[in-house]
């Protein structure tokens, strides 16, 4: 079996800026995908509009041409597959990780192999070995999960798509932040009858500013229904049930008050969180709260030695630190070690 120098999990667009840096440096690498191209990206919902300018999502010194001042998410999926095409880049799709094993301990630096176990979309189990690893996995495969009765329901997901399956449908969209406002004001244009609900006081202080006036607005003339300081307790196949606090009549002291919210669909957009299972059996230290693990800030080698993170994933729950705009910087400045370290 041959030992490639290193082997990177996920083709996001930092595990593609890695690939970019093993090709120039001259490493023998593979990148290996659970699923397609940018996956992540590719779930995105259909219609999304990026935050940032095309110039910031751009890897490999390769322009990212659109006539639009933020790209669109078909426009960045066009856009790395020209990035995988141009640099020839070794991808093998649809093969999940299922296991790391670092080298033993008494290996020196460089000369340890990695053993990682991976299963294809068929079942197939394959054994790899690599010098080296790059984790590149993002977060979106993993969402945050609220822990009640009917989450797995049919007709409840934790990723919206697009508007037009739910036209004159009853939805109700959990969430107070980006993904929660555009899907909620996407679905009341699409003709649903929305009801957001929401945990805190307010919306989040990060959504988007061309989205916050616009959510507010459909808020506040009730073409979209709220239900704040609200958490859902309950996922029935025809409703929700949620909870809220009432101040108690004269007695100053808060009790919770339950309601029945009709319907027929239902989007948890709550978060998401990187895959810190594959990470901890790996052996890479993880702080129980922030799921955060423990690496090098400089060069994003973990504690276990020649086993890096790039991008995303290296935030743990705070996945609002990292987006392709920094962490597409990782991959370089990883195989920059990695080269020297291989080379001694």
């Amino acid at each position: 079996m041959s030992v490639r120098d290193v082997l990177i999990v996920g083709a996001g667009p930092s595990g593609l800026a890695a690939a970019i840096a093993a090709t120039q440096q001259g490493l023998d690498y593979l990148v290996v995908e659970k699923g397609v191209l940018v996956n992540g990206i590719f779930h995105f919902p259909t219609h999304m509009v990026f935050f940032t300018t095309p110039e910031l999502l751009e890897i490999g010194g390769l322009p990212l041409v659109t006539p639009y001042d933020k790209p669109t998410r078909l426009e960045a999926l066009r856009y790395y597959r020209r990035v995988v095409d141009t640099y020839g880049l070794q991808i093998s799709f649809h093969e999940r990780v299922v296991e790391i094993e670092p080298p033993s301990r008494e290996a020196s630096a460089g000369q340890g192999v990695f053993i990682v176990s991976t299963e294809d979309g068929r079942g197939n189990a394959r054994s790899r070995q690599a010098r080296a690893v790059v984790l590149a996995i993002g977060y979106y495969d993993h969402p945050n999960y609220l822990g009640v009765p009917g989450e797995d329901l049919p007709h409840v997901s934790h990723y919206y798509t697009e508007a037009h399956p739910y036209y004159r449908q009853r939805v109700v969209v959990v969430g107070g932040k980006n993904s929660a406002a555009e899907a909620s004001l996407e679905l009341f244009r699409g003709g649903a009858h929305v009801t957001l609900v929401h945990r805190h006081e307010t919306l989040g202080d990060t959504i988007k500013y061309w989205i916050r006036p616009d959510i507010e607005n459909r808020v506040k003339e009730g073409s979209i229904a709220t239900r704040f300081n609200t958490k859902v307790v309950e996922i029935r196949r025809s409703s929700v049930i949620v909870e809220s606090q009432a101040e108690q009549a004269g007695a100053g002291s808060r009790e919770p008050i339950r309601e029945e919210i009709p319907a027929d669909a239902v989007f948890l957009l709550t978060g998401y969180r990187p895959d810190v299972d594959l990470m901890r059996k790996a052996g890479v230290a993880c702080d129980e709260a922030t799921l955060k693990p423990q690496l090098d800030p400089e060069t994003f080698e973990t504690n276990v030695p020649n086993l890096f993170i790039a991008g995303a994933a290296s935030a743990g729950r705070n996945t609002g630190l990292i987006f392709i705009e920094n962490g597409r910087f990782h991959g370089e400045r990883i195989i920059k070690v990695l080269a020297e370290r291989l080379r001694d």
